[in-house]
């Protein structure tokens, strides 16, 4: 495992088995037998967060588009492609990680292959049933880290919000501009015939009622407002924070929410801006540690191929934050990547021309290209 992870940080160009076995002692065979056994990256990751990370914390899923040709790839079906902003053919992975809110950074815990929407009507299962199976099937290794779960909006739904509640998850999302919500009634027992009314109204979002929702500054550039209300599409109550602010001359909203209607207005806020880091360990991997390059066919050998990937991006991370002299400065996969492959070149050339790198009038040398075309920060 070792070997494997530190191949994905040297090789600068495609990684597939055949580049891992030129830059290794070890064949192409060996690299295609180890990428069909299973390894436990949630729990190595795990501990990785729990070197790194301070108190808040919190439970990013985002799923990840993968371009990938050919029929005979398993799973290969439509899916949502960010970057695209259409539906396309290929693979997707449904990511976990975990997302540190005072540090503003991520790392990756478990991929997931994402099963396609025609496979999983066989079983009669949706697609968003899909993706809350995922967490509810690792609550006990997730809840070690945080019970909070951060998505974006598509995740908003119903079924999602009940399962991942029924197994002890709080959820911090997005809802959708146009949301049905109601004002919750505080009217009393009257005496008389009927019980009070619960709801007071459907919510104008272009003019709340300040008689329910409490305002307050997030910064100095966004105001907010928050209120419990009564969603419709969800069937529950939710603390609704209500963020605006101005960009571009224009006014923009965006309508935060919690399935715990006791927490802080303020701390969802900081649990939904993180979430977006979650999408910066994909494009660092898709970047720099060969995330689409796998060209095995066997759903084992892809898993191991994403989690090792990403993986990968969390070593260099953890080396970064490790070292105090760039622990402050901020971290560039680029960089990491330039540095991995000139140490490798560079040992590789000690050894076979039986350079001294220890003395003086080398180490200056050294240095120089071991750090040959990085990028100054």
């Amino acid at each position: 495992m070792i070997e494997v992870l530190l191949l994905y940080l040297i090789i600068p160009k495609r990684l597939n088995f055949l580049q891992m076995s030129r830059y290794s002692t070890y064949g192409e065979q060996r690299f295609r037998q180890q990428f069909e056994k299973k390894f436990d990256f949630m729990s190595f990751n795990i501990e990785l967060t729990a070197n790194f990370f301070g108190s808040r914390k919190a439970i990013a899923f985002d799923p990840s588009y993968i371009s990938k040709s050919g029929k005979k790839t398993p799973y290969m079906g439509r899916f949502w492609s960010g970057c695209a902003g259409v539906v396309k053919k290929g693979l997707e992975l449904s990511g976990i990680a975990a997302i540190d809110i005072d540090l503003h950074q991520c790392l990756h815990l478990e991929a997931v292959q994402t099963v396609p929407v025609k496979t999983l009507g066989v079983v009669c299962m949706t697609l968003i049933q899909w993706y809350a199976q995922i967490l509810c099937d690792r609550v006990k290794e997730l809840q070690k880290i945080s019970s909070i779960v951060v998505a974006d909006a598509y995740f908003s739904k119903k079924k999602f919000v009940d399962k991942l509640l029924n197994v002890g998850f709080t959820l911090v999302s997005k809802l959708r501009d146009d949301a049905n919500l109601m004002y919750k009634s505080a009217e009393a027992h009257t005496g008389k015939k009927g019980a009070p009314r619960k709801y007071a109204g459907k919510i104008n979002l272009k003019e709340l009622d300040l008689s329910y929702f409490t305002q307050f500054s997030y910064t100095e550039k966004i105001d907010a407002f928050s209120a419990i209300v009564y969603s419709k599409a969800l069937k529950r109550d939710i603390l609704l924070v209500v963020e605006r602010f101005t960009c571009a001359e224009k006014v923009i909203q965006r309508l935060i929410f919690s399935t715990d209607i006791i927490a802080n207005p303020i701390e969802v806020l900081d649990y939904y801006h993180c979430r977006f880091q979650i999408e910066f360990c994909y494009r660092d991997a898709k970047q720099a540690t060969g995330l689409t390059h796998c060209q095995a066919r066997s759903i084992n050998k892809l898993s191991f191929h994403f989690n090792a990937s990403l993986t990968a991006v969390n070593i260099a991370k953890a080396v970064h934050w490790s070292c105090p002299k760039t622990k402050e400065k901020p971290f560039s996969i680029a960089n990491a990547k330039t540095l991995c492959h000139n140490a490798f070149m560079l040992n590789r050339f000690i050894e076979l021309f039986g350079i001294k790198p220890n003395t003086i009038k080398n180490h200056q040398y050294i240095k120089e290209l071991l750090y040959y075309g990085t990028i100054a920060a």
